[in-house]
């Protein structure tokens, strides 16, 4: 269908949704009518739910159900990470029996990658699976897993041969979190949030169905994943219509519910946004030097702005996620250092309270306190300023980044690793 015209699609969507679209239906009940459709998901394989249309018509079907106020396919990590690596390296017995449940969001997903002693080198991991007859048994530890309490599933990478190289000793699997082996625990963080969790396994089970990709093709089946994990940082909360019948309202809970996990990401990007106002607000707009920081900081934001649209372009053009992930995420970190050095300019000492006591501080604005429906402005800059750092961490490290970078766009020599070709046994690893 790669010779349709935008107008076909527009009609066509628009006719479905004019004949389907019933806001008081149940969630459920029309997400699986929209899948059956393949409207949900327009550029999918017929054979997944999908109506087989290029990459380029997703957004002018979005158009048309944001012209009508229709509710889409749920959202979150399950079909931004979870649904592209299914389809990429799934069994067709593995598409049959999870995509369903993900686009009506019947399944979350989390992602269990990271571990204690292997963050930035992910291949080092040890958490391993051993085959039992038709099973895997699990055993080990993984870290900043988000939404890891709430899942019915996890992708899991797990090391299944300690004889093989670190990268070639790993297998990638779907595994059912409500089970007796697994123990999930929160983390509080130094912001007060606890959006992570810590994972343990014991003796947690995985049928040997539930393996995605071929065993010991781990690695490059967490590649992809990883792929559009950095192609989805940028990815926003759906809007939806207010008063717009049962289906909106069961959505809105839903996408309520799942981002509330990542309501501080705007404080841990820096909030450039707030630079000039909160100048304005402390009377700081004659300093100089806080100026300077401002326009440093607003510059590298507005040109990172390109390289995201870019990205979108090549999107909408059918091309795979690329090295604009990792340009755009290092972007993203110094955006958010650049606005926590303008903060702190501007903030002064204030800026070292926190809590309720930021709320407290001195102010020429007699507003900031008047109200707790909605956070004054020293609250939120006073968090902008403890989650900053998570910025050059979360979805792969700044030093990470620059490595793909280098290797993989500039053609620059792979740093020496002396683990290479030799039996993960005998690499010496953090743990």
């Amino acid at each position: 269908m790669s010779g349709v015209s935008e107008n076909e699609v527009r009609a066509e969507a628009a006719a479905w949704l004019d004949a389907n679209w019933e806001p008081e239906r149940p969630l459920l009940a029309w997400r699986n009518l929209l899948v059956d459709s393949g409207w949900g998901v327009p550029s999918w394989p017929t054979d997944w739910f999908g109506r087989g249309l290029p990459s380029t018509m997703d957004r002018v079907v979005q158009a048309e159900f944001d012209r009508v106020g229709a509710v889409g396919v749920a959202a979150g990590i399950s079909m931004y990470l979870v649904a592209p690596t299914l389809l990429e390296h799934g069994s067709p017995e593995l598409l049959g029996r999870l995509l369903r449940p993900i686009l009506t969001g019947e399944h979350k997903w989390c992602q269990l990658f990271s571990e204690p002693g292997a963050g930035s080198d992910l291949a080092g991991l040890t958490t391993r699976a051993e085959r039992d007859g038709d099973e895997w048994i699990v055993n080990g530890q993984k870290v900043w897993n988000s939404g890891a309490h709430a899942a019915h599933y996890g992708i899991l990478v797990a090391r299944t041969d300690w004889d093989a190289p670190k990268h070639r000793g790993l297998s990638f699997f779907a595994i059912p979190m409500d089970q007796e082996g697994i123990e999930v625990r929160p983390l509080q963080q130094m912001n007060g949030h606890s959006s992570f969790n810590e994972v343990f396994f014991t003796d947690a089970v995985i049928a040997q169905e539930n393996l995605i990709g071929a065993t010991g093709e781990g690695w490059r089946v967490a590649l992809t994943t990883l792929a559009h994990e950095r192609a989805a940082v940028a990815t926003r909360r759906p809007r939806f219509a207010l008063d717009a019948g049962r289906s909106v309202e069961e959505a809105r809970a839903e996408a309520d519910a799942y981002f509330a996990t990542y309501r501080w990401y705007p404080q841990r990007a820096g909030r450039a946004n707030m630079l000039g106002a909160e100048a304005r607000r402390r009377e700081r707009t004659n300093d100089p030097l806080v100026r300077q920081e401002i326009t440093r900081a607003l510059s590298l934001r507005d040109i990172s702005g390109w390289t995201t649209d870019r990205a979108r372009a090549a999107r909408r053009a059918g091309k795979p996620p690329g090295a604009e992930g990792s340009l755009a995420k290092l972007h993203l970190s110094d955006i958010a250092r650049l606005s926590h050095t303008a903060h702190t300019s501007i903030a002064g000492a204030a800026g070292m309270l926190t809590g309720a006591d930021a709320s407290s501080a001195p102010s020429d604005d007699p507003t900031t306190t008047a109200t707790r429906q909605q956070r004054a402005p020293e609250e939120i800059v006073a968090e902008v300023l403890i989650s900053t750092p998570a910025q050059s961490i979360a979805g792969g490290t700044d030093e990470i980044q620059h490595n793909i970078i280098g290797e993989r766009v500039l053609g620059l020599p792979k740093e020496p690793d002396d683990s290479v070709g030799q039996p993960f046994r005998d690499v010496r690893t953090n743990t």
